[in-house]
């Protein structure tokens, strides 16, 4: 991340998730992109509409498997799974098998904003006593880290579009909630357009 960029933060010092976005995103040469539903799609398309975007409608859970059957799938190509604490704990039974397959070109950010913002924003289970990184660790990920400050959020473009994985990363950011930028809910052009990239 370029060391002149400031992110903005909120009062608590926690980093706001679409301008983090945003600078992960300026980063992604020609990383295929695999978004959760909800805010991570937001703020993806936010960033700008990419023919190697994916985005999830309506799958909630599912986000990190079909990241690395993308990863397989296509094993010169770098895979980027962006997707909430909500997504990835509905599907965290995922993170054995991804380690157990270990693609080398998957990496997952989970923008955790301790919220489940698409049902009112009540509590999440990482506000509590549940720890994502130790569970992708206890699945097996050899690199699992906690990102919770500016300046350790830079180290995550080199993590998720260049370091070998998979990469398991979890970005502690503000709750609350931007207007929605929705990229087309068409399912079937989505995957066209995604195919045709491919």
């Amino acid at each position: 991340m370029d060391q002149h960029v400031t992110l903005p933060v909120d009062d608590e010092g926690r980093v706001r998730r679409r301008p983090l976005v945003a600078e992960l995103m300026a980063h992604r040469g020609e990383a295929l992109v695999i978004t959760g539903l909800g805010s991570a799609t937001y703020d993806v398309a936010a960033a700008g509409d990419h023919d190697n975007n994916f985005y999830f409608w309506g799958g909630m859970g599912l986000t990190a498997m079909t990241g690395l059957g993308l990863a397989i799938a296509q094993p010169q190509r770098r895979a980027v799974v962006i997707t909430g604490d909500g997504d990835m704990m509905m599907g965290i039974g995922s993170l054995a098998t991804i380690a157990s397959a270990a693609p080398d070109n998957l990496a997952i950010l989970v923008l955790d904003n301790e919220r489940f913002g698409e049902t009112g924003e009540q509590m999440g289970l990482s506000a509590g006593v549940t720890d994502m990184v130790q569970m992708a660790k206890g699945a097996g990920f050899q690199k699992a880290a906690t990102f919770a400050t500016e300046a350790e959020m830079r180290e995550l473009p080199d993590l998720l579009f260049s370091t070998p994985g998979p990469v398991f990363c979890v970005a502690k950011v503000a709750p609350g909630n931007d207007a929605r930028v929705l990229p087309s809910t068409d399912g079937a052009y989505l995957t066209r357009r995604f195919r045709d990239a491919l």
